[in-house]
């Protein structure tokens, strides 16, 4: 494969040293001092990479892989080759997105447009009333507005929008394209490039001569450590606030209405509309292109799967798919069902399927 000069190999780390970042166990100290330099998936890997496998489904690309490492769990030891290296761990997905983060840093967040670390570009506009912490990285024209306050370690991608009174904690990347208003952002978030946050919400009563516009004069509050990725909106509140909480993970073009209010440690997959005033609770799942009702609550724990219409209230703990989602033993059963009626259809009375 050509090298990849977007983001460039480790200098290199011995296999003990690794072993002990992720918190594993080196199965063999003869390997300790063989260097890997970066990660890759089974089928590619080769000297100086770290790959993992999670099943025994992996076994026939072991059979050809040169990486200098494979993390696995002590289950799976037998299926690697007796030349490579095992790192045994029993969180081996966990162990590799973090070796992962150990030799490629600079991916973990938006790749800087302006990648000095002069502070503040000339061509950015900063109303006098902001105020920014030291080592506040302010890119070419980017706009902060009146009030703002912005953390120490914060990055400010160029043409990004800050508007009047937002906060934004420390340690955060708000990537180009981005804008904020309305919203106080918490410490270590990340806003990938394209992101809208705290525009106003979907709010209209009808009236004689049309719809009437519900004025949004509520807030966005982003809690520490969120992600959310490229193109995704999030509406201000009505009159209360759109929350999302601690650590949730939200991928690309995702649209979060007002009022809603998220709990800590989920997971949001791509497409997914979540209507206004959906109370969500802790560690919820959410498959691409699911769709949520308002004002419907969804307990903790929650799973459901991709393409999903929720209209009701979902228990907690639970695993939901479908159209109108149910519980998703039911819906894999219903589906499995109709698939079997078709193939039946599709066949003759003789038994011989059509043409």
């Amino acid at each position: 494969m050509e090298q990849n000069v977007f983001f460039l190999p480790h200098e290199g780390l011995k296999l003990i040293e690794l072993a002990e970042f992720l918190g594993a166990e080196l199965a063999n100290s003869d390997h300790a001092d063989v260097i890997v330099r970066s990660v890759a998936p089974i089928n590619r890997a080769r000297a100086g990479d770290v790959c993992y496998i999670l099943s025994r489904r992996s076994r026939d690309e072991l059979a050809t892989c040169e990486a200098s490492a494979v993390i696995c769990d002590k289950a799976l030891v037998d299926l690697v080759p007796p030349h490579i290296p095992v790192i045994l761990s029993s969180n081996p997905h966990a162990a590799f997105a973090m070796a992962g983060g150990l030799f490629y840093p600079a991916a973990l967040r938006p790749v800087a447009i302006s990648p000095g670390e002069s502070d503040i570009a000339p061509s950015a506009v900063i109303d006098p009333s902001a105020r920014l912490e030291k080592g506040v990285i302010v890119e070419p024209l980017a706009v902060i507005g009146a009030h703002a306050e912005i953390g120490e370690g914060t990055r400010i991608g160029a043409n990004s929008v800050i508007g009047p009174n937002v906060k934004i904690g420390r340690d955060c990347s708000i990537a180009a394209g981005a804008s904020v208003l309305c919203a106080l952002i918490g410490n270590g978030v990340i806003i990938h490039n394209g992101v809208r946050i705290g525009q106003d919400g979907f709010g209209y009563a009808p009236g004689p001569r049309g719809m009437i516009k519900i004025v949004q004069i509520g807030r966005v509050i982003i809690q520490d450590n969120v992600e959310i990725g490229a193109n995704t909106t999030i509406d201000r509140g009505a009159m209360d606030d759109t929350v999302i909480g601690e650590g949730t993970k939200i991928d690309n073009q995702v649209q979060i209405g007002h009022n809603v209010q998220m709990g800590r440690h989920c997971a949001i997959v791509a497409q997914v509309g979540i209507a206004g005033s959906t109370k969500i609770g802790n560690g919820v799942q959410i498959g691409g292109q699911a769709g949520i009702k308002g004002h419907v609550t969804i307990g903790d724990g929650v799973q459901i799967a991709a393409k999903s219409g929720i209209m009701t209230d979902l228990a907690a703990g639970g695993q939901y798919g479908g159209v109108p989602a149910r519980p998703l033993k039911d819906y894999l059963r219903e589906a499995a069902q109709q698939v079997s009626k078709s193939k039946l259809r599709g066949r003759n009375p003789g038994g011989k399927e059509n043409d």
